[in-house]
């Protein structure tokens, strides 16, 4: 089920642009670096990667240049993840 979230630029030179995953929509654990792979749909851009879970942001979505299309930190994005079972 999708879900509506706003860019998240991470601090720091060439800093990495995340979509913040609520806590409902989360995988239940994390896998080996804190990461677990799915299958990610942004504003309709779908591609294979990792969420990534911090201690302080909770779960964090990285999002490409490629796939966000000119939205950046601050930005609304609808968003989409399914675990990807297959690359556990």
């Amino acid at each position: 089920m999708p879900f509506e979230t706003t860019l998240v630029r991470w601090p720091g030179a060439a800093g990495w642009v995340f979509a913040p995953v609520p806590a409902e929509r989360a995988p239940e654990t994390a896998g080996p670096f804190g990461r677990v792979p799915v299958t990610a749909t942004v504003d309709g851009h779908t591609w294979a990667t990792s969420v990534w879970r911090d201690r302080a942001a909770g779960w964090l979505l990285p999002v490409p240049a490629r796939i966000r299309r000119g939205k950046d930190d601050g930005d609304a994005v609808t968003v989409d993840v399914e675990v990807d079972a297959a690359r556990l």
